[in-house]
C-alpha cells in the first residue's frame, strides 16, 4: 500500500467515526467512543479545544511549512503520534499491528497500551524498535519487574507511565454491553456481531482478542467476569510519587508521565526526573466533572514549558485542533479515537490514511497562518481564547 494513501470518501475524522460505526459491533464502538458517567467531560473537551482561536500573519514573507519536530533525539515528521488505546482489536482485528506499521512507515510514534490485544514483543518488531511503550504500573512486584524486563529487552525507546487510572472509571455504555476480553457472549453481543459481517470475518481470521502482553500473568482458564478483579489487583492501581521512583530508577531511556492536570503533579514530575508530561484526562473516560486538559496544559507550559516537555491528548479529533494545543504550548500531542476510527473504517489502510489525512489538514492551518516550523504556532494564539 502507498505510504501517501488517502480515501477522499473519509475527509474528516468525522466521516471515519461514521463509517466505523457501520462496520463494528456497537459494543465495540461504544467501548472506545463512550466516557464515563453522564459523559459531560467528553463535551468539554470537546468545547475547550474548539473555542481556542488563531491569529494569521498574511503580508509577512513565508516560504512554507515544516511539520518535522525533534523529540529525544529523533526527528519526528508530524508533531502527533498514535495514543495508547486499549483493546485496539476488539474495534477491529489487528489493529494495534495495523496502526503500529502506518506509524512505523510515516515516522510518528505509536504507543502500545499495556491492556492492547497485542504482544509488546510482536509491536516492537513490526515498528521496527520505533513504538513507544504505555505503562500501567502493576501492584504485583513481581509482574512489574517481569514486565519492564520485557520492554527493555524488546529495546523500547520510550517508557510511557499512566497514572491517571487510580480507579476503573464508571462507563455505563461498557456496563451495559457487559463488556469483557474477549467480548461476552450474550445474545445480544452475539447478534451485533452478526450485523457485521467484515468485522466478524476478520475477527475469526485473526483468531479472538485477548490482551496478550499480560496473557503470561493471567490465571489459566480464567472467567471472563474475573477480568476486571485480576486487573484492579494485580496489574492497575495508584500511581504516586513514590510508586515512580524505582520506575525511574530502573528506565535509563526518556520516561514519559501521562495522565497530568494539576500542575503540582507537573512539578513532582519535574522533580522526579520525568522527562516529558502529558497533559490528559484520559479521554474523560475517569473523572466526568474533571478540567479538560487546554487550561491545564496553558498553566503548565507557563510554569514548566522550560523544565520539561509537556504533550497533550483528550479531545483532539482534526489537524486544526493539533495545531490548537501546539499554539496553547504543548511539545507534541497524541490522539487515540481518530485513528481507531480510521482502522475500524478501512481496515488495513485505517492508519496510514488517518495519518496523511491529519498531516494534510494541520499542513494547511500552518499554511493558512503563515507558521514555518511548528514552534512558531504559540505566537498565533489569540490569548483570550
Amino acid at each position: 500500500m502507498s505510504k501517501s494513501f488517502v480515501d477522499s470518501r473519509f475527509p474528516g475524522t468525522a466521516d471515519l467515526k461514521k463509517q466505523a460505526k457501520k462496520r463494528i459491533p456497537r459494543f465495540a464502538f461504544d467501548y472506545i467512543e463512550g466516557g464515563c458517567h453522564e459523559e459531560i467531560g467528553l463535551l468539554r473537551n470537546r468545547q475547550d479545544i474548539q473555542a481556542v482561536q488563531l491569529r494569521s500573519e498574511l503580508l509577512k514573507s513565508f516560504g512554507g511549512s515544516s511539520l518535522e519536530v525533534e523529540l529525544f533525539g529523533h526527528t519526528y515528521s508530524a508533531p502527533f503520534g498514535v495514543a495508547p488505546v486499549g483493546l485496539q482489536g476488539l474495534m477491529w482485528p489487528k489493529a494495534p499491528e495495523i496502526l503500529a506499521k502506518a506509524a512505523a512507515d510515516k515516522n510518528i510514534p505509536f504507543v502500545l497500551s499495556t491492556v492492547s490485544s497485542a504482544k509488546l514483543e510482536d509491536i516492537a518488531e513490526i515498528s521496527e524498535g520505533k513504538a513507544w511503550y504505555q505503562l500501567y504500573n502493576p501492584t504485583d512486584p513481581e509482574i512489574r519487574r517481569d514486565l519492564l524486563n520485557r520492554i527493555a529487552a524488546a529495546h523500547y525507546p520510550v517508557l510511557v507511565v499512566t497514572v491517571d487510572v487510580p480507579t476503573f472509571g464508571y462507563r455505563p455504555r461498557d456496563i451495559r454491553n457487559g463488556l469483557a476480553m474477549p467480548p461476552k457472549m450474550s445474545l445480544s453481543n452475539i447478534l451485533q456481531m452478526l450485523a457485521r459481517p467484515a468485522w466478524l470475518l476478520a475477527t475469526a481470521k485473526a483468531g479472538k482478542p485477548e490482551m496478550q502482553t499480560l496473557k503470561p500473568y493471567m490465571p489459566e482458564n480464567m472467567p471472563t467476569d474475573q477480568l476486571a478483579k485480576f486487573m484492579n489487583k494485580t496489574v492497575m492501581g495508584r500511581v504516586d510519587i513514590e510508586g515512580l521512583k524505582p520506575i525511574r530508577d530502573f528506565w535509563k531511556g526518556p520516561l514519559v508521565v501521562k495522565g497530568l492536570i494539576n500542575e503540582k503533579d507537573v512539578a513532582s514530575a519535574v522533580e522526579l526526573g520525568a522527562d516529558a508530561v502529558v497533559m490528559s484526562n484520559h479521554g474523560a473516560r475517569q473523572l466526568d466533572q474533571g478540567e479538560s486538559p487546554v487550561p491545564a496544559l496553558k498553566k503548565a507550559a507557563r510554569l514548566y514549558g522550560d523544565k520539561i516537555k509537556i504533550f497533550m491528548d483528550s479531545g483532539l479529533r482534526s489537524g486544526t485542533n493539533i495545531a490548537s494545543a501546539l499554539a496553547c504550548g504543548a511539545d507534541f500531542t497524541f490522539l487515540g479515537r481518530p485513528f481507531v476510527y480510521g482502522v475500524g473504517a478501512l481496515g488495513n489502510k485505517g492508519g496510514i490514511h488517518t495519518i496523511n489525512m491529519l498531516h494534510t489538514q494541520l499542513t494547511q492551518v500552518m499554511n493558512q497562518l503563515g507558521c514555518a516550523t511548528v514552534a512558531d504556532l504559540p505566537g498565533c494564539l489569540v490569548e483570550n481564547s
